[in-house]
């Protein structure tokens, strides 16, 4: 996906979620309040929707939106992306 190369907004993006996943990793390590984990789970699954959007919208404009890409490429780049919703949504 070399539309995702180097994109600023996306390595932000996952640099947050590791943070987040290091304090889900310490609050289990130290003990902390059951709530306060699910909570920070709950964040961190919202993240990963979010980057899951963000990197679908950019597919979706530069392989489908495209008018250089081919009746049959795009025909295939929609199964793909079909594919990788059903993956994502189960």
């Amino acid at each position: 996906m070399s539309h995702t190369t180097g994109d600023a907004k996306l390595l932000a993006r996952i640099r947050r979620m590791k943070g987040q996943m290091q304090a889900v990793e310490n609050a289990i390590e130290s003990g902390a309040d059951c709530a306060a984990v699910l909570q920070q789970i709950a964040a961190i699954r919202g993240a990963v929707n979010g980057l899951m959007a963000q990197v679908l919208e950019s597919h979706v404009r530069e392989h489908l939106g495209s008018e250089q890409v081919s009746a049959a490429q795009r025909a295939k780049d929609v199964e793909h992306v079909i594919g990788v919703l059903r993956s994502y949504l189960k």
